[in-house]
Order: C-alpha cells, then structure tokens, then sequence
C-alpha cells in the first residue's frame, strides 16, 4: 500500500521498474531509473549533512531532477520546498532564508547569490552530485503524518508564507474516493498524464503524485507553453491533464491546435480559479471528455470540494458550482464564530479534510487564525444549496487570482510605497477575460509629483514578479476609509465588477 511519497518510487520500481515514469524536454525515465536516481540523490543529502526535518529548496522549471529531489527528501525525512522560478531574486532570497533551506537545488539560470543553503547545486551538475553515492535505500521510514512539503503562498501581510504538508495530503483523497467507489479522480491502465502545473503549486505536484500513486506516467511540461502542451498531447498520446482556466483557454486559441488534436484525451481536471461558462462550454465542446473542476487551498492539501463529470452538463446551474465535498471531507457556511448558517445564506466557507496542512512554517499565530480546531478557514465568501453543492460569491481575503496565482495586494502596496513619488496606494483585482482576474492599484501621489504606470511598473521590475504587476492604475487623491483609518477596498473594488452576479473570475 502506498503511504507516502518514499513507498511511491520504491513500489512501482519494484513492480514495473521498466514502465516510463517522466518524459520531460525529449528525456524519458523509467520507474527503477528513477528510484536509483532518488536513492542515490538521498544518500547525496545525507552526506551534505541534511537531517530528518531539515528544508531543502529547489528553484527551477519542472524536470526529473526536481521530483527526483522531492522523492529524495521523502526517502531521508527532509521536507523539499519548491520555489516559484518566475518570482523576483528578492522574492526568492526571502523564502530561502525563511523556510531555512540548509541545501539547494537551482537551475542554472536561477542561480543568484542568496545566503542561507550551505549547499548549492545546479541542475546542470545534478548528475554529478549524485554520481558515486549507492544506489541502494537509506533506511528511513517514513510516516504518514510526518511533513515532507513546504509551498509558499502570498501572504495578507505582504510577505510569503510557508504551508508544511504532511504524506497524507497526498493520498487522504484516494483513500476516500476508493471507499467510496467514486470515480471522480479515477486512473486507467493506459492512461498518459499531461502535468501543467508547475511542481511549486499544490494542484500540479498533487495531480503528478496521484498519477504516479496508479502507475502512470507524467509528461512534464518544464514551463507551461500552449503550442508544446498541444505537441505532447498528440506525441504521447496524453489522456489526462490538468489546467487553471486561463490555460485552457490558451490551448483551445493555438494555432497548432486541430479538430482531432484532443481525440485521445478522457479526462480534464480544471481548477485554481472560476471558470466563464462560455471557456467550459467550449472546452466541452472541443475536446469532448470528462470535465472534473477541483476546489481547494493548498493549506487544505489542495483539492476538497469536486464538481464530477455527471454535473457536467451544459446549460446547466450546476456549472456555476464549485462542487460539492469528497467522501469524507465536511464543509460548513459560518461566521467568525464557526456556527453553521442555513442551507442558501453566503459566509465564509469552513473545510474540514484529513488531507489538511500541518502549520504555516514557523507561524503560530497565523496558522491559529487560519487552523480552528479540525477546521480549515478559507477566507472565501459561499453559499451551500439544498444537495450540499458549495457557490462561490466572493472573497474575505484580499487575495487576486492571475492565471490560477495566488496574489495579495500587501505585497504589491508595499513594493509601491517604496517609490519616493507614491504617498500611498491601494491594490484590488479587477475581471480579465484572459487571465481570469488582473491587477489593478490605486495610488495616491506625492505633491507635485506626475507619475505614470509605466514609470512605476519599471520601477516595480525586480521588486515583484511579473505576474503581480499592476495592468491598470487609477491615480487619486485619496484612499476611501472607514472611521478606524482601514482603506475600504470593496469601494475600490465594486466599480470594476459593476453588473457582474458573483465578486470573482
């Protein structure tokens, strides 16, 4: 039975060690290739001195060498931290010297001069590294509840926080559906997956594992590009895929793309932001397979509430739905209070899931608000229907979605405030067709001073990553707030999603 990411590899090496496992950039590996690699990559942090607990960081485009290090850390007790490549070197410092990364693994690109890791290794000397060190287990056995991955998610203070995930996060969902005999995350024999996301979000790295959790291979995609997606779709005969909606969007649009380009496809898992009717009806229509739309955060693990191929109908009210919970999984409307409102009534949605995350790393006091008791808050608005389906309407947090990126707009005002000609600014999104939401900052300037969006976006270069980057300014006078000094941001906000029936994209 497989527990955790260590028992992933080491089973179906020991099951099918010649079944491919990871295609990525023309390089294909097998599952025993792959297990050596992992083992001897284990024996290779063990020697750098890596202990059980210990953060080992990688920043880098998706590609064996990545997953190899995440197994590897699995197989020594260490918890791996994938790192957002795209962010700035500012960005970057910051969590390798929060997460305390004691060794790191970077692509030669990526390379900056950060303190922190006593170890760097770029992927270029991967193999190098791991030459030479044997090829056999280490001999930790790993458990279920211990922790072995940290993502980093834009935090409501302006700086990134780190959400430790243990094994089961991984696997709580399985366990669940397979009791359940429901077929709404099902893997058949011959099933090829297309991975989309990137390994440093929670909905790509978990897709990847439940795919290799049944055996079947990951096509990577190093960076997501639609006209290489639809080329590997049609080279491999790729099956299964998941996406956020703005890259779906992005496939069906590409040149490349033929009327049988999507034949072979059977399943397509789609999430990280609300969906526009009219993308699924013709993602629907085009590619004609299963559609399964995932909700969740990464600090429940990812997803918890699923709308299932069935509720696919088009026309029908159900799309608008998030879904409804996994076997196991309880959702709840409330308050502040955790009471539970009637069936109909919107509030913030409470999740409680097995798959849940241990903490926010090294964050006690945000993990409390966050973590109630055997509750995940989730910050966004919802309603439940009578049949338990979960609507959403709006967020609690301040947090934009861009392309399925989690954005909050502290980080953004305060990379702004630093501007000497800016007094103060506030950030909101606002609806994109394209991208799902955009976003958009308010700013007040000094006396005297005649700023312009381009002047502040150079100046904003370097400071946050690219896809943060205000796409809309408005310049004011002054900041809407209430009688306590707290900038009314739904002020800001509601002019931009003026006609529009629920507040997110």
């Amino acid at each position: 039975m497989i527990r955790t990411l260590a028992d992933v590899v080491t089973v179906h090496a020991a099951r099918r060690p010649d079944a491919l496992a990871i295609a990525c950039a023309g390089r294909e590996t097998a599952f025993g290739a792959l297990h050596r690699d992992t083992n001897r990559a284990a024996h290779a942090l063990l020697a750098a001195g890596v202990k059980a607990g210990d953060r080992v960081a990688y920043v880098g485009r998706d590609s064996e060498q990545g997953y190899a290090l995440v197994f590897a850390c699995a197989k020594v007790g260490a918890v791996a931290v994938p790192v957002n490549w795209r962010l700035t070197a500012r960005e970057i410092t910051h969590i390798l010297a929060d997460s305390g990364a004691v060794v790191l693994l970077v692509e030669d690109e990526f390379l900056i001069d950060a303190p922190g890791p006593r170890h760097v290794v770029t992927t270029s000397r991967f193999g190098t590294w791991i030459a030479g060190h044997p090829d056999g287990d280490v001999g930790h056995a790993a458990q279920p509840d211990d922790p072995v991955l940290q993502l980093y998610t834009s935090g409501t203070t302006g700086l990134p926080k780190g959400v430790v995930l243990a094994h089961r996060s991984f696997f709580a969902i399985r366990d669940r559906l397979a009791e359940a005999g429901l077929d709404w995350v099902d893997w058949h024999a011959d099933d090829v997956n297309l991975v989309a996301l990137p390994v440093f979000h929670v909905g790509g790295i978990w897709l990847a594992v439940a795919a290799w959790t049944a055996g079947v291979p990951n096509v990577l995609l190093p960076a997501f590009d639609a006209a290489l997606a639809v080329e590997l779709i049609g080279r491999y005969g790729v099956t299964t895929t998941g996406m956020v909606p703005a890259m779906l969007r992005t496939v069906l649009a590409d040149p490349s793309a033929q009327p049988d380009t999507f034949r072979g496809l059977r399943k397509v898992v789609y999430g990280g932001s609300p969906i526009s009717a009219e993308l699924l009806e013709r993602c629907m229509l085009a590619m004609d397979c299963d559609f399964v739309q995932f909700y969740g955060l990464t600090e429940t693990g990812n997803t918890a509430v699923c709308l299932p191929p069935a509720d696919h109908v088009p026309g029908s009210g159900r799309l608008r739905a998030a879904g409804r919970p996994y076997p196991g999984i309880e959702l709840k409307i409330a308050g502040d209070d955790g009471v539970p409102r009637p069936a109909g009534t919107v509030g913030e949605v409470w999740i409680r899931t097995p798959a849940r995350m241990l903490e926010y790393w090294r964050d006690p006091a945000a993990t409390g608000r966050t973590l109630v008791g055997d509750w995940v808050r989730s910050g966004d608005a919802g309603r439940l229907d009578g049949d338990g389906y979960l609507y959403l309407v709006d967020r609690i947090k301040d947090v934009v979605i861009v392309a399925g990126e989690n954005v909050f707009p502290a980080e953004i005002e305060q990379a702004l405030a630093e501007h000497p000609g800016v007094v103060e600014a506030a950030v909101v999104g606002r609806p994109d067709d394209r991208w799902g939401e955009a976003v958009h900052a308010f700013v007040v300037a000094a006396p005297d001073t005649r700023l312009t969006p381009r002047q502040l976006n150079l100046f904003l270069r370097g400071r946050i990553a690219g896809f943060k980057m205000p796409t809309g300014y408005d310049f004011v006078d002054r900041l809407p707030r209430n009688p306590s000094g707290k900038v009314l941001r739904r002020v800001l906000r509601d002019p931009l999603w003026a006609g529009r029936d629920r507040q997110v994209n």
